[in-house]
């Protein structure tokens, strides 16, 4: 097996502004592991407020090269395993996980679909980011989308703002990233209204969820407080809804045992995404047919996405029914 990596610079369409701050690019890392000219991809990017230095998981693979190259080719769970003896971080060891399930798949001659028997037919549709910024400005973008479901970016509560976006036809959740206060949780948990948000994302800085009751009528869902399987029973009282996302976890192995755990538990499952290519995007996709909700607008931010593969279209997730993950890469 060979391995290559490159990094990428990400363009956003637009500047990308959630509470923690604006964007106007991601930093990625592309992950290919060959076995006989077959190619697996995967993806990583640099996220601020996960203190993501992505050149250091440049030097990191720099170093177990050979390790990964005289891997011979097994089952994926059984290079998990490998990979888990590295003590590499969740971001590398998804783009790892990922390439190989990729290659695998390639090499196999069958999709990660069938390979883990997952539902594919009537798959939810994914939402669509709306950025932080005034409020008419939020809803104008909702009101000219093709697509049908929004997530609406906040950066604390404006009770004001919460009325407009009530009143629209929509289906809308709300992700403040953190950047509400315990009052506003309270305010948004004694309200109602509340449940006609599909869900709110992430409401309190992480550790900090215990003013929240999953029996109130808001769908809280967890996103940095739920990062690893251990952190499914710990939430249980205070989320009804948990988003899995690959690079947080550490890969489609572990986001497998987590949704198989969060089932178990009663939550209401996301399959979430980051500012992604369609490498990272492709991955998220074939896990759709075991979620309630789907977040999975990456590669629709970017101006230059650089592959091909598994996409979301207005909000519908199109499978490409390749082998693997179905990635390939676009003839720059």
């Amino acid at each position: 097996m060979e391995l290559y990596f490159e990094l990428k610079t990400l363009q956003l369409k637009e500047t990308f502004s959630i509470a923690y701050g604006n964007y106007d690019k991601r930093e990625a890392l592309l992950v290919e592991l060959s076995y006989l000219n077959v190619k697996g991809y995967g993806e990583c990017v640099a996220i601020d407020y996960y203190q993501i230095d992505i050149r250091k998981f440049v030097v990191r693979l720099t170093k177990i090269k050979r390790l990964l190259e005289n891997q011979a080719i097994i089952h994926p769970a059984e290079f998990f395993t490998f990979l888990s003896t590295m003590d590499l971080h969740p971001f590398l060891l998804s783009a790892l996980d990922c390439a190989y399930w990729d290659l695998f798949g390639k090499l196999e001659n069958k999709s990660f679909v069938e390979l883990n028997t997952i539902p594919s037919p009537n798959l939810v549709e994914s939402s669509i980011t709306i950025s932080v910024a005034d409020i008419n400005d939020q809803i104008g973008k909702i009101e000219k989308s093709s697509w049908n479901r929004f997530k609406v970016k906040c950066k604390g509560l404006h009770q004001v703002n919460i009325e407009k976006l009530l009143k629209l036809d929509r289906h809308i959740a709300l992700d403040s990233n953190a950047s509400f206060t315990d009052q506003d949780c309270l305010w948004l948990q004694e309200n109602e209204r509340t449940a006609r948000f599909s869900y709110l994302e992430q409401p309190r800085p992480v550790g900090n969820y215990k003013i929240l009751n999953k029996e109130s009528p808001a769908n809280w869902m967890a996103d940095e407080d739920c990062q690893y399987l251990k952190s499914l029973e710990e939430l249980l009282p205070y989320y009804k809804s948990v988003n899995i996302k690959l690079m947080k976890c550490g890969g489609l192995t572990p986001a497998l045992e987590m949704i198989r755990k969060a089932k178990e538990l009663g939550y209401k499952i996301m399959i979430g995404c980051m500012t992604e290519s369609t490498v990272g995007i492709s991955a998220g996709c074939v896990l759709a047919g075991l979620t309630d909700f789907a977040d999975l607008d990456g590669a629709n931010l970017i101006s230059n996405d650089y592959a091909t593969g598994n996409c979301v279209e207005n909000g519908k997730i199109i499978l490409s029914d390749k082998p693997g993950l179905g990635i390939g890469l676009k003839e720059l």
